[in-house]
């Protein structure tokens, strides 16, 4: 099976070759950055939920920084989207996946077990396979690697059940729930507080985690020639749609091709997440952000679906066109505003408004003293990320920043017509003086604490989370 999947991705290579400079040449979307493609230069990276804990390893210590990976390390992935009406039924091939042969023109519901129940009972988790009349790519869906994050499982339901074997070139896995342990106990985290996105490949003989990771990656992900991993906001957060991809790789700048008007961010995976893992096995691979946590949001479901069927028209293997508005930017960089004061946060914007530095982006309330805090925009953007009103602590990563093209002048002045201060790549900050705010006479401001990394310096930015961090970035939120 292995040899078969490597004859199927070394054909896709020849023809993806001049397709893909094609794509970086002439890029579907506005962007926001310098071009899409090999040879630029990530400069910041958007890192996980900012409220983690850090994540422990086999042995106990804490998760260091994710070390800085030079692309030379693993080759660039591919992907050849098929010619439409050039496949021949005669030449589909049964799927074999998780002990099972699905055969061309079906669909089946598997099933895949990676670990037990404290009862010793085994967690056996659904996996939906649509195997196409014709031939094709191999794309595969997940949700739910967290399992309080309920618009994926929606988002892959919809597109499995709106599919048709017989129009269909190629096959699509969809795993709804992977992390079903999580998803039962309506937590983030498996049962021992580790996170799954943390420990791709994984390890047949490490912790829980690990274990389950490389049983789901070894029976599961080596079989997809691309893959589209389904996330939300963490703790409170919501998300603009948006996909998370390494644009250095044409494999994968590929499919950020095929998602319509979808926001792009430019982002190095951290280790153990698995889209890092999906793409060293040289399988191209994104993550798509949309909303929030423990909630199914319409708006945001239908965008993905939309999305995801627009790339599968764009792949070859559906014939269905979906019509989008205005192109969306890709941002290079992005930035945490963070609180520096707790109490009641309460928001002043949206997702997806477009500020400008000093722009009101929100307010915290002392809710004892009534003291109010201004939190105001440190430079130009659109706000791609943010977290409902609630109680915060100070050190909160409020609003999730994506910044336009850089211009040196603009980007160093912004922060003082903000009031604020930009942190450093490690993220420091504090309050600064309420007159040095645009603040109304008589309101105290808040500084607005940024996590940012100086463009390609290949230092390690903040992670919100205290997880890993992504060699070269800044921002928080990375692949949830």
């Amino acid at each position: 099976m292995d040899t078969e999947m490597d004859n199927r991705r070394t054909a896709f290579a020849a023809a993806i070759a001049a397709a893909a400079g094609l794509l970086l040449a002439v890029a579907g979307v506005a962007v926001a950055g310098p071009g899409i493609g090999p040879g630029i230069g990530a400069t910041e990276e958007v890192v996980d939920n900012p409220e983690d804990a850090r994540e422990q390893h086999d042995d106990g210590e804490p998760e260091a920084a994710a070390r800085e990976r030079p692309q030379a390390e693993r080759p660039l992935t591919t992907l050849e989207p098929v010619e439409w009406g050039r496949a021949r039924e005669s030449d589909a091939k049964a799927l074999e996946v998780l002990g099972s042969a699905v055969p061309p023109a079906s669909y089946q519901r598997l099933s895949w077990s990676a670990t037990e129940l404290f009862e010793g009972i085994p967690v056996d988790t659904p996996v939906l396979v649509m195997n196409g009349r014709y031939p094709g790519p191999v794309l595969c869906l997940t949700a739910a690697v967290h399992g309080d994050e309920l618009n994926g499982i929606e988002i892959v339901r919809r597109v499995l059940h709106d599919l048709d074997p017989q129009k269909l070139s190629g096959a699509v896995i969809g795993v709804p729930i992977v992390n079903l342990q999580a998803f039962r106990r309506g937590s983030r985290y498996l049962p021992d507080r580790r996170d799954l996105n943390r420990y791709f490949p994984g390890n047949p003989d490490g912790s829980a985690a690990s274990r389950i990771a490389h049983s789901f990656f070894t029976s599961i992900v080596r079989h997809c020639d691309a893959l589209v991993d389904l996330h939300t906001g963490s703790f409170d957060r919501a998300n603009l749609p948006q996909l998370r991809a390494d644009l250095r790789d044409p494999g994968v700048v590929t499919l950020t091709q095929g998602f319509g008007a979808t926001v792009i961010i430019n982002s190095i995976p951290a280790d153990g997440t698995l889209r890092q893992a999906a793409t060293d096995a040289g399988i191209p691979t994104v993550t798509l952000e949309a909303g929030g946590p423990s909630r199914l949001e319409t708006e945001e479901v239908n965008h993905g679906v939309k999305g995801i069927e627009t790339l599968l028209n764009t792949l070859g293997m559906v014939r269905k066109v979906s019509l989008w508005g205005e192109p969306e930017p890709v941002y290079y960089r992005s930035t945490w505003v963070r609180a520096n004061r707790g109490g009641i946060l309460l928001s002043e914007v949206d997702l997806g408004r477009r500020v400008n530095a000093g722009d009101l982006l929100g307010t915290i309330t002392d809710p004892i003293t009534n003291a109010r805090t201004n939190i105001y925009a440190p430079t130009n953007g659109r706000v791609i990320g943010m977290a409902l009103n609630q109680v915060v602590m100070p050190g909160y990563a409020a609003f999730h920043i994506g910044l336009p093209r850089p211009e040196p002048k603009t980007a160093e002045a912004a922060p003082a017509a903000a009031g604020g201060s930009a942190d450093s790549a490690e993220g420091a900050g504090s309050a600064g003086p309420a007159d040095e705010s645009p603040a109304a006479a008589g309101e105290s401001a808040e500084e607005a604490s940024v996590a940012s990394a100086s463009p390609g310096d290949g230092s390690a930015g903040e992670d919100p989370a205290g997880e890993a961090d992504a060699p070269g970035v800044g921002a928080d939120d990375q692949d949830q």
